[in-house]
Formats: structure tokens, C-alpha cells, sequence
């Protein structure tokens, strides 16, 4: 394939944008110093009818993930075992986001998540495989944007099959404009020929959702499309089954794709719209991440406090020590958090009287990344027996208690569905969106004289209206939100945080103008003290919902914390070594300190950075297998 500059890659993934704001977005607006609670109190709550039909199947998950899964068989095997599937499908788990008129459960975002959380609790592996078939494989994009024939020939079969998400390639992660695998019409067909690498379940699907690149011609518009392709169809080779770090019971392959022809019927949305039907269905798709690490942060809290309260140094419960106790004081107040967020963007998601794209990417960053530290603490806490494993702990007559295998397979969520780096990229596109769009033609290089010229009115008449704004508000006032009790001191902080937040993006905007796209530390920054922002607000309405004195403390707790980071993060915004890093980095990548490197071994199997993706036939056995 022909290069791709880096104007082209960005221009591909701006057209996959959505940048209509239909609805309102209390993240948006957060990242424009205006803190709208409205939004998000009350706090959303489900209908009697979808309380009872969710508890009821919870309820049904729980006996089964207690009698059917067994965690330590799917380590031992990196296998899910056949049954259990079986079991799944008979459990009417793969349709738990399938509407009911299709054969499915029709479960809210709410209680999806909170199966996920259940089934992701027996073992990772188990939640992983159920949230790669609902939330990015075929269901979501065909109930999203398929046409009705298409959701009747499909969502039922998506009740009791598998199926996969293929968009990532050898050589294409999260920059879309270099995607190879090609669908070329022919008639009533399309052809496709390419190379998908990281397909989970793509080992045992029945359906495929393929990305590939349409070619443009007089009669077709091309670009990036989406199609529905049946697993077993001639052409298609599982090449290789992955084996991980973690997650040892996914079944995610290589696959390849040689002539395989496609009905045109089988096209999801237009040609070129593939991108955009990727990103949306992820909107809510991404809350399956934050489902998953809610549930570990959870179990994380149980572990530490029991063990914690069991292991006696020194005379004390190790749990009494002021080192150890910052641990679970963390874990446990961020749990309560993770849950929090979750259950929030959840909630919004089932309403949708709202635009939640920035709050569901917000909860899958901040969770992953907040989980995974739950991980590593809980490890520290629990010493050499956080490093055992739990097959080790059980054979020398203690609790098997999995921390090792914790570790393992939280890290992976800081990287799949969208890495740390690239959300915050994500997130911070939207949030200096306003800015953008009032400086297009400002900061875009190619712009004439004139049409700068009317960029600049434009933005005086939009930064007139708007910078007053982030002068006062209610977080300076002692009394705002008094409804909050012991909480309202720190929905103060939120507002006036969000204020705060928006100056400094108005002045970052105004020094780099069009460069600050290129300022990817302070944009991950700017994104970081969203999210703690995003979180302390969640937290402080999850808790009056709970009304409980002990919900208060978690969230006073939490929020204490918060603060302290968001603190420090400000403070980074304008002190910190990036333009250094950045210049160094270089220096590095050009071979200057190579000598550095001497004296030891390279313990790497031979091969290419990047494995070749040429199309055509494959040439090894296919690795795909049907579960019975």
C-alpha cells in the first residue's frame, strides 16, 4: 500500500467522527467549565418492569457462574470449555442486549453490565468473549444501523452463534487510513481480500463484522466499509490462534481472507461508512471495559480487607500500618467510584436524553487505568503471595487466591477498545471541539486571507459570549448544592474545577492554536482531570442515591483523593519535561545512545517487527473450530 501522510490519516479518521451534539452531554459541557448536575441528578433509575427482569436473570448468572465455570480449568487450558458455551447460549447470555422481538433478553446497558461484572468475576476470559459478541461484534452494529431484513436474518442467529469484530491489521492499529483489506464489487458481490489480525472470538465465530476498504469508482463511493460474513465461507483462514499475557481463555486469531465473496445484502449502512458505524456502536460498547474492572475492583476490595485484617506483623493487623492502609483506603474508595461511573453511564445510556460518548470513554479510561493500579496494589498488599499463584498457594495448604492472574489480565485493558494514549487523544478531540470550530479557518494552513479574516469574528463573537462565564459560579457560593450534605463541598470543588479547566484550555488554545493537536502530554492531562472530575461527580450522586452513611464516607473518601490528583495534575499542565521527552525520544529512536545498550542478551525469537500481510491464499491449516 501507498504511504499515508499524516494529513490524510487525520482527515480519514475526522470524516469517521460524529460531530453533531443532538443531545445534551454533561462531559462536553464539563470540559466547558459548565458543571451541568442537571444532567446527571437524580440519578437515572430503570423501570420496575427492566428492575425485575434484570434482577431475575442476575439471579440465574450467579447459580451458574458458581456451579458451571470453573476458573482454574480455563487457565490450566486457555480454553473456555464447550459446554460452558453451550451452557451461555441455553443461559440466553449472548442475547442479553438482543431486543426481545429478535429472540433476545433485551437487557438495559444497566444490567448487561452488571452480568458482565458477574460473569467477568468467575473468570475474565468469560465476560471477554460475551462483550466482544454483543458489544462490537455482529449484534450492536446490526440493531444500530442494519436495514430490518438484515436484524431479522441476523439477531436471532446472534442468540445462540458467536460472532467477531475484524478491523485491526499487522500494520493498522488505531490509524484507520492505512487499512488494506480490500472488498472489491463484483455485481451483486463484493470480493474481499486482506489480513485481520487480534480477532477476539474470531477463532470459534459463526459471524464476522469485516472493516474493509471499498475502492472508488464512478459507480461506487468506496471508502471504509462494514459487512456481516459468515465464518465458514470459502476464502476464509484462521491462521493462528494468539496466545497472551492474560485472558488465557479468549480464542483470538489471525485471520485471512482470499476471494471471499460477500452478497452486497450483507453490507451494513453505505460504503464509506464503516468507521462511523465503528465508532458509534463502541459509544456505548466501550462500557463493557469498565464493567469488567468494576467487578475486579470490587473482589480487589473484599481480598485486601480480608487479608489485610487476617496477616499480623509487628504486633498489628497489617491492614493498621499507615503504609499498607493507604492501599486499601485507595482500593476501596476507588471501587466505589469505578462502580459509580459505570452505573451512571449506564443508566444515561438506557434514558438516552443525553450524549454520552465522552462519558463512556471517560469510565473506559479511567477505569482501566484505575483498575489496573487496584491490581498492583492488592499485589503489594498481599507480598510474595500476591506473586504466587493461586494453583501454588492451594498446593501448600493456603487460600488460592488469584492476585498473579489479576495482574495478568487487567493490563490488557488499558490498551484494547482503544489504548490510554488513544482515548485521551479521543476524548480531547471533543472536548476542544468548540475551539476547533470557531478556529478552523484560523489555524487551518491552507485557508486564504478572507476566509481568516471571518474566523477571527467568529471567534471574538463566541469567546465574548462565552468567557464571562468562567468567572463565578456556583462552586463559590457555601451554600450550592446543599442537598449533597457532607458531599456538597466537594460538587463546589467540581465547579469550579470545570471553570478552571476551561480557562486553561481557552489559553493553551489561544498560545498553540492549530500545534495544539501536537500536545498530546497536556491534552492527556486536560483529559486526566476530566475524568477525576467525571468521577467525583458520580460518585457524589451514587451516594445520595444510596443514602446510606457509609456510602457518604466512600464517596468523601474518594473525593479527598481525587482532589489531591487533580491538584497535581494542574500543576503538570504547565510544569513538566515534554518538549524535553519529546527531543530526547528522537535522539533515542536515531541511535545516539546505542552504546548504552551493550552487555546484555536479547532473548527475542527472530523475526519481523511486523508481520507481512500480503493478500492471497493462505498457506497454512485453518485454525477456526465450531463449538459443538
Amino acid at each position: 500500500m501507498t504511504h499515508v501522510d499524516e494529513r490524510t490519516a487525520r482527515r480519514v479518521a475526522e470524516e469517521a467522527r460524529q460531530t453533531e451534539w443532538e443531545l445534551p452531554s454533561f462531559g462536553k459541557e464539563l470540559f466547558l467549565g459548565d458543571f451541568r448536575l442537571d444532567l446527571i441528578h437524580p440519578h437515572p433509575e430503570p423501570s420496575e418492569k427492566m428492575r425485575h427482569k434484570g434482577e431475575e436473570f442476575l439471579s440465574r448468572v450467579r447459580e451458574f457462574c458458581e456451579t458451571k465455570i470453573d476458573a482454574r480449568t480455563i487457565e490450566r487450558e486457555s480454553r473456555i470449555p464447550d459446554e460452558v458455551v453451550k451452557g451461555l447460549k441455553q443461559l440466553g447470555a449472548f442475547g442479553m442486549k438482543i431486543p426481545e422481538e429478535y429472540g433476545g433478553l433485551g437487557l438495559s446497558q444497566l444490567y448487561y453490565n452488571r452480568a458482565l461484572m458477574l460473569f467477568g468475576s468467575a473468570h475474565p476470559a468469560v465476560g471477554a468473549m460475551l462483550s466482544a459478541h454483543q458489544s462490537i461484534g455482529v449484534p450492536q452494529p446490526v440493531k444500530l444501523f442494519g436495514s430490518e431484513e438484515q436484524k431479522r436474518a441476523y439477531l436471532p442467529r446472534c442468540v445462540n452463534e458467536i460472532s467477531a469484530f475484524l478491523l485491526t491489521e499487522p500494520d493498522v492499529g488505531s490509524d484507520p487510513a492505512r487499512l488494506r483489506t480490500t472488498a472489491t464489487p463484483d455485481g451483486d458481490e463484493y470480493v474481499l481480500d486482506g489480513v485481520k489480525l487480534w480477532t477476539t472470538n474470531g477463532v470459534v465465530a459463526d459471524l464476522l463484522v469485516v472493516m474493509a476498504r471499498v475502492p472508488k469508482s464512478d459507480e461506487h463511493r468506496g471508502g471504509i466499509t462494514a459487512f456481516v460474513v459468515e465464518a465458514n465461507a470459502d476464502g476464509i483462514t484462521v491462521e493462528n490462534r494468539n496466545a497472551f499475557m492474560g485472558l488465557r481463555g479468549i480464542e483470538n486469531g489471525v485471520t485471512r481472507f482470499h476471494g471471499v465473496r460477500v452478497p452486497a445484502a450483507n453490507r451494513i449502512g453505505k460504503e464509506g461508512q464503516g468507521l462511523k458505524i465503528a465508532l458509534t456502536t463502541l459509544n456505548t460498547g466501550r462500557l463493557s471495559l469498565p464493567a469488567m474492572c468494576a467487578g475486579a475492583a470490587k473482589w480487589s476490595t473484599m481480598i485486601a480487607r480480608e487479608w489485610s485484617s487476617a496477616r499480623v506483623q509487628w504486633g498489628r493487623p497489617v491492614g493498621e500500618h499507615e503504609a499498607v492502609a493507604s492501599k486499601i483506603s485507595f482500593i476501596a474508595a476507588t471501587s466505589y467510584a469505578l462502580e459509580a461511573m459505570l452505573d451512571l453511564s449506564s443508566s444515561l445510556a438506557d434514558e438516552e436524553r443525553g450524549d454520552i460518548r465522552i462519558e463512556a470513554a471517560l469510565a473506559k479510561l479511567y477505569a482501566s487505568e484505575m483498575g489496573f493500579l487496584i491490581a498492583d496494589e492488592l499485589m503489594q498488599i498481599r507480598g510474595g503471595r500476591g506473586y504466587e499463584t493461586a494453583e501454588s498457594l492451594a498446593a501448600r495448604g493456603e487460600r488460592g487466591v488469584p492476585v498473579e492472574q489479576l495482574v495478568r489480565d487487567m493490563r490488557i485493558n488499558r490498551i484494547f477498545e482503544g489504548s490510554s494514549e488513544i482515548m485521551r487523544l479521543l476524548i480531547a478531540r471533543e472536548a476542544v471541539d468548540a475551539h476547533l470550530s470557531v478556529a478552523g479557518d484560523i489555524i487551518d494552513p491552507e485557508a486564504d486571507l478572507p476566509k481568516k479574516a471571518a474566523a477571527v469574528r467568529k471567534a471574538g463573537g463566541f469567546y465574548a459570549r462565552w468567557l464571562p462565564t468562567l468567572v463565578t459560579g456556583a462552586g463559590q457560593l457555601p451554600t450550592s448544592y446543599a442537598e449533597f450534605g457532607p458531599l456538597a463541598k466537594h460538587l463546589r470543588y467540581v465547579e469550579r474545577a470545570s471553570r478552571k479547566l476551561a480557562r486553561s484550555i481557552f489559553y493553551a488554545a489561544g498560545r498553540w492554536q492549530g500545534r495544539l493537536e501536537r500536545k498530546q502530554g497536556f491534552l492527556g492531562r486536560m483529559v486526566d482531570i476530566g475524568a477525576e472530575l467525571f468521577a467525583m461527580s458520580a460518585v457524589c450522586v451514587r451516594a445520595k442515591t444510596d443514602d446510606r452513611p457509609e456510602a457518604y464516607e466512600l464517596a468523601d473518601m474518594f473525593c479527598a483523593q481525587a482532589q489531591v490528583r487533580i491538584g497535581e495534575l494542574f500543576d503538570r499542565l504547565w510544569h513538566n519535561t515534554d518538549g524535553l521527552d519529546a527531543a530526547f525520544a528522537r535522539r533515542v529512536m536515531d541511535g545516539r545512545y546505542t552504546w548504552q545498550e551493550e552487555g546484555v542478551l536479547d532473548p527475542s525469537i527472530p523475526g519481523p517487527w511486523i508481520a507481512a500481510a500480503e493478500p492471497g491464499a493462505s498457506k497454512v491449516d485453518n485454525a477456526h473450530r465450531t463449538v459443538a
